[in-house]
């Protein structure tokens, strides 16, 4: 396994993260593994000496956070040695104010993600959107606080407009409060309009990015159908993504990954992965894995590099996309 910096901080993150949103509650999804189907995997993840574990409380309403915690903490492996992530944002309950970011909700949200989690504090608390209702000095100030109260060593942001991330930056700057190390942003073959602004932008501030979704919900595994579904559960039955991809140029761009796996003898998920991963801008894509095999593939992929040839034709038939994944 391969370690490096998370953005500019001294914290090494693997150049790979299991993305926990896939283990939960069968009533959240009905794709989604439970506990004991799920503990294989991060078994299997540690083994590998991927370090990196992203939940968020929204997921399963609060289990994937319980799950990730009990799995971890069983896995034997010292809390110091492991790095995770969990999100705010996503209404938890029918209660007005369980959800966004106000302060109240921020800091009654880290006390339950940790109660959740079994921990004493998350190695990165992200703002899973950006709340539109609620000022980002409160915000801001309020994630200080958390940091400031030893609850999170740092704090990162997930998809939201560029104006809106430096806006928050240089409110942290201008009050002395705590920065936004990172970004989890929607990035992959088949959505890339985060290189029009997104990515420049934590180039330039030395922000880590960890994107979501780097092989498009299941997409380059060749089972998806024109006009959305395909032939596995998650594909019939994840209206997310349909919303986001399908379109004929992905298709296109989907070919290209198939035709360019069997000339190298792999699978298309592994040559989507090779592709982000040729990106020198990206700190850890977060993948998630509901067979062994998606696994074991993700990991093998750290070892496929593209040559320039390969990149640019995978890249050369995208087209625009209208903003995907800000809500």
């Amino acid at each position: 396994m391969k370690y490096v910096n998370l953005g500019k901080t001294g914290m090494k993150v693997s150049r790979l993260c299991l993305g926990m949103m896939s283990y939960g509650s069968k009533q959240w999804r009905e794709w989604l593994l439970e506990e004991q189907e799920a503990k294989p995997f991060v078994k299997r993840a540690l083994e590998a000496g991927i370090n990196f574990f992203d939940t968020a409380d929204v997921y399963s309403t609060g289990e994937s956070e319980r799950i990730t915690g009990r799995l971890l903490r069983e896995s034997g492996v010292k809390r110091e040695n492991i790095i995770v992530a969990t999100k705010v944002h996503g209404q938890m309950s029918d209660d007005i104010n369980d959800r966004g970011l106000s302060r109240k909700h921020i800091l009654d949200s880290i006390d339950k993600s940790l109660q959740r989690l079994g921990m004493d504090y998350v190695d990165l608390y992200q703002i899973h959107r950006w709340d539109y209702e609620t000022p980002i000095e409160e915000t801001m100030e309020a994630l200080n606080d958390v940091v400031r109260a030893g609850k999170a060593r740092y704090i990162g942001a997930s998809s939201m407009f560029a104006w809106q991330f430096l806006e928050a930056l240089h409110v942290s700057e201008t009050h002395g409060w705590t920065k936004f190390v990172s970004m989890q942003n929607h990035y992959n073959l088949v959505y890339r309009e985060e290189e029009r602004e997104m990515i420049p932008l934590c180039i330039d501030q030395g922000i880590g990015l960890i994107p979501w979704s780097p092989l498009a919900r299941g997409f380059f595994a060749g089972n998806r159908k024109r006009g959305g579904g395909g032939e596995t559960v998650r594909a019939n039955s994840d209206p997310f993504g349909n919303s986001l991809y399908f379109r004929d140029e992905d298709f296109i761009v989907a070919e290209r990954v198939t035709e360019l796996a069997q000339k190298r003898g792999v699978s298309g998920s592994q040559i989507a992965l090779a592709w982000i991963l040729s990106k020198p801008y990206i700190t850890a894509p977060i993948i998630g894995a509901t067979k062994m095999d998606h696994l074991d593939q993700a990991i093998a992929a750290l070892d496929i590099k593209l040559s320039e040839d390969e990149i640019r034709r995978l890249e050369e038939a995208y087209k625009p996309h209208p903003v995907l994944g800000h809500s």
